[in-house]
Parts: structure tokens; sequence; C-alpha cells
């Protein structure tokens, strides 16, 4: 997807945190989180007790992933000016 980014004219470094924060969204996003079942047991806490909790993560997440995305200064805003 690197290629297609750049023949956009997104800089690589503002793709790769959109990608990141959307691939830590899909870790923890139930039904196929894998990273919140394991994570529910390792902990030994039931994945619908921990859900609860996980709302807010999950939003706080959405709302940096569609803030990052959409304002691409906050990713790319302190990088050394290309020559």
């Amino acid at each position: 997807m690197f290629p297609i980014a750049r023949t956009l004219g997104i800089n690589e470094v503002h793709y790769a945190i959109v990608a990141v924060l959307a691939m830590g969204l899909g870790l923890f996003a139930p039904p196929f989180g894998v990273g919140y079942y394991s994570a529910c047991a390792v902990g030994k806490v039931a994945p619908d007790a921990a859900m609860t909790r996980m709302v807010p993560y999950l939003a706080a997440l959405a709302l940096a992933l569609v803030v990052v995305a959409a304002v691409p200064w906050l990713s790319t805003g302190f990088l050394p000016a290309a020559r």
C-alpha cells in the first residue's frame, strides 16, 4: 500500500501512523479482536465483563485515528523539511 500512498502524494510517515492506529483499533475491536480476547484470557476476565471498560479506549482510539488522518500536520509537523 505504500507505493499507492506515495503515488497519491501522501507522506510515508503520515500513512504509517494512520496504519498503526488503524491496526491497533482492529486488534482490540470485537468480534475479531484477537488482542482483546488474548488480554481477557491472560487477565482471566470474561470478554463480556471487560467490554464496558474497553468502549472508552476504543472510542478514544477511533477519535485519534480520525483526527490524525484528517490533520496530517499532527504526524508530520515536526519532521525536518526535505531537501
